[in-house]
């Protein structure tokens, strides 16, 4: 008979990643709070059990890794990859043997001097701290998000934010090296924030599962109550944060702004979905329909709550500041769903304050753009507008 053991077990909070392998030791990687971490075995020598080594990580780290075996059958040496979102992509030469002579508290011990290959870092990361928090979203469910800052911030709310999110398609957002962001947000003395929201798969299928159809309420109280705690803590007020989403996130970003308007100083909704009484006639959204529901018959149940088309208040004298965008040759989300978005809340909010932007590539597919040099103008148009509302919003404050 086969003896099994349990290597690990996923909870509510945790999720197997991979597991690879050198000739005496079994690496096993799994994410712990949307935190990488390493575990590594030792295979006996007679092959008939497996042991965890003290130098195993006994605490998850907010960065992305691999471990890709050199030679399985002849060594314990492994190639290891690892960036976050300070630190461009690192190559390293690994050996897990190292494991076994160095004190369990040294972290990475298993590392082989410098890197091999290291990315040219983008922006200057030199004063910034990444860290982790959560909120409280409306159903008492932790929400967990990612905030990077420089050292010396100011709890003031005068920090232009930037929130980004998805939460949808069990799409995972997690650390990973942000050079646009850092570039033309964090070393203009912004913070940047991502939102582990429902609806990706950051806990594995239930966390995706748990906002699907009628659900979809909870990733938007997710956003909200991340954007909340922001409020609360004093990294920013409504008036110094912004959010932004592409796509699904477009939605979102649509959701955001018909049903939490006073919570935004500027929005940027990117090729998004907007009218959800549609989706299904136009492009590939009849594919859709397993994630947000079926129009034909959910209208009336669900789906009404959060089409965002359908919900723009023409009684409201003011609504905050978004740059909608889209593309021409966008064959996945049409360009219509901006389009007659921007065109309606144009008409219904003359005389109003409803500062409303819009921007459409002739080029480009889904991803908004052709080329790099497109890519980067389209990023610099929505980080200037997010950022320059922001920054004269805090002025006023003074």
């Amino acid at each position: 008979a086969v003896d099994y053991k349990v290597l690990f077990e996923p909870t509510s909070r945790t999720a197997y990643e991979y597991f690879t392998a050198t000739k005496n030791y079994l690496i096993l990687s799994t994410m712990d709070t949307v935190k990488s971490k390493l575990e590594f075995f030792k295979l006996e020598e007679d092959g008939s059990s497996l042991s965890l080594m003290s130098g195993s990580e006994t605490e998850a780290k907010i960065r992305d890794c691999s471990c890709r075996p050199i030679d399985i059958l002849e060594s314990d040496e492994f190639w290891f990859t690892t960036n976050d979102y300070t630190t461009p992509s690192s190559l390293f030469l690994a050996d897990a043997s190292k494991l076994e002579t160095v004190s369990s508290q040294e972290e990475d011990a298993f590392i082989v001097g410098e890197p091999v290959k290291q990315l040219p870092p983008q922006y200057d990361s030199d004063d910034l701290l990444v860290e982790q928090y959560f909120a409280t979203s409306k159903d008492g469910t932790e929400v967990p998000y990612f905030m990077v800052r420089h050292k010396d911030l100011k709890l003031d709310g005068k920090n232009p934010t930037l929130l980004y999110g998805y939460g949808g398609f069990e799409i995972s957002l997690g650390p990973h090296y942000i050079a646009t962001s850092g570039l033309s947000w964090l070393e203009r003395g912004g913070v940047y924030v991502e939102a582990n929201i429902r609806g990706g798969g950051e806990f594995g299928p239930s966390w995706h599962q748990a906002a699907l159809k009628e659900n979809r309420n909870k990733a938007y109280e997710d956003f909200i109550a991340v954007a909340e705690h922001l409020i609360d803590t004093g990294i920013c007020k409504p008036k110094t944060l912004a959010a932004r989403g592409g796509s699904n996130g477009g939605l979102l970003m649509g959701n955001m702004y018909v049903m939490r308007p006073d919570l935004w100083g500027a929005l940027h909704c990117a090729v998004p979905l907007l009218d959800m009484k549609r989706f299904h006639l136009l492009l590939a959204g009849a594919s859709w329909q397993g994630e947000y529901g079926f129009p034909d018959k959910d209208w009336d149940a669900f789906l009404h709550k959060y089409s965002p088309y359908h919900l723009i208040d023409e009684s409201r004298e003011s609504y905050p500041p978004m740059l909608v965008t889209t593309s021409t040759r966008d064959d996945r989300v049409h360009p219509g769903h901006a389009r007659k978005m921007v065109k309606k809340l144009w008409d219904l909010g003359k005389g109003k304050s409803w500062p409303i932007y819009y921007y459409e590539n002739i080029e480009g597919g889904h991803g908004g753009a052709a080329d790099a040099k497109q890519s980067a103008f389209m990023t610099a148009l929505a980080m200037d507008f997010m950022f320059d509302t922001l920054s004269k919003n805090a002025k006023e404050m003074d």
